[in-house]
């Protein structure tokens, strides 16, 4: 299915261009649920565009030109006679702007809310206040652009995440299997900067290399995405976001649904060093369950001798049968290939 309800399946063929140095090269573009998969002339996919970030780089003119946002340099380019295709992709695109938030209204309610406290004479209880709103009116399109911005500022202390499209499909099938409460999300494996796994806003999800290459089965990656979602669950990436920055921050980001580039810097060095909240056992065994993954095996990765965590070894959901496989193992080879490994 597509994101449009009117067609089943939509295809076209364009002209992709990953870097500005790099050559054009035939492709076939179709829209899913939720993003524009681009595949070679043999049905492998490519990459794949958040429907949310296409942007238009010259509206009105033919050839159409999209990139994703943030990111002009990669391009796809649809010729004329695809107008089945650009049709489609200008009324995704145009649903999706008419959902963002709109400022002027923002503004005027927190012009009556900053009001309403100072007359009410809660000065200490604005800043939280405010935070918890802006966590709970920001849509997933805006927490995938914060996302977005912020793993742009992470690279520039990791380096570019892995990426093959085989090893891209192989992440894609694990997002799917351990999906979040906003569908599977975006997986990215760092060949530095990340030991562990860091969840970013809009469900994506940094997967540090070691996780991926030093382990015989998918199990231990698994189980620190079961604990990421968890996470998750319990404290919005985006309200972690906003606790750490300036009360300001959250205003700007009310009024004018936007962030300043100097917060998501400070914030992006913060992820990379700031160590993983702590989930008791009965938490993490209720999202081994949930999840169908087992849990002694993360629980070695994360204490050797077993002795911290006994409690998930000793209670593992899965320890007399095998829960439903992760990866095929052709899935895994590739994942623990995607950085050359």
């Amino acid at each position: 299915m597509t994101a449009l309800k009117e067609y089943q399946r939509l295809e076209a063929s364009g002209l992709w261009r990953p870097t500005p140095d790099a050559q054009r090269t035939e492709v076939i573009v179709s829209i899913g649920d939720a993003t524009l998969v681009i595949s070679d002339m043999q049905e492998r996919p490519l990459t794949h565009w958040s429907l949310a970030a296409v942007e238009r780089a010259n509206p009105g003119k033919r050839p159409a030109i999209y990139h994703p946002d943030g990111d002009p340099g990669e391009t796809l380019e649809l010729a004329d006679d695809e107008k089945d295709m650009i049709a489609a992709i200008e009324k995704l695109c145009t649903a999706i702007e008419r959902r963002r938030p709109h400022p002027g209204r923002l503004r005027l309610f927190i012009f009556l809310a900053v009001l309403a406290v100072v007359a009410a004479g809660a000065v200490f209880w604005l800043p939280q206040a405010v935070r918890r709103h802006a966590v709970t009116v920001v849509p997933q399109v805006k927490r995938a652009e914060i996302g977005a911005a912020l793993f742009r500022h992470i690279q520039q202390e990791t380096g570019p995440p892995c990426s093959t499209p085989e090893g891209r499909a192989a992440l894609d099938n694990l997002a799917r299997r351990i999906p979040g409460p906003r569908g599977p999300g975006h997986l990215e494996v760092m060949r530095d900067g990340v030991d562990g796994t860091v969840d970013l806003p809009g469900s994506t999800i940094l997967i540090g290399r070691p996780l991926v290459e030093s382990y015989d089965e998918p199990d231990v990656v698994a189980g620190y995405l079961v604990a990421e979602r968890l996470r998750a669950r319990q404290t919005d990436p985006l309200a972690q976001l906003l606790e750490a920055s300036s009360v300001w921050a959250s205003f700007r980001l009310l009024t004018t649904g936007e962030m300043d580039e100097g917060t998501l810097k400070a914030y992006a060095n913060t992820l990379l060093t700031r160590p993983d909240m702590p989930l008791d056992t009965e938490t993490l065994l209720e999202g081994f369950t949930s999840w169908s993954v087992r849990a002694t095996p993360y629980a070695y990765a994360r204490d050797k001798t077993g002795e911290t965590t006994v409690g998930l070894i000793e209670a593992d959901p899965f320890a007399a049968e095998a829960p439903p496989a992760l990866l095929s193992d052709s899935d895994w080879l590739r994942l623990q290939a995607i950085c050359g490994g």
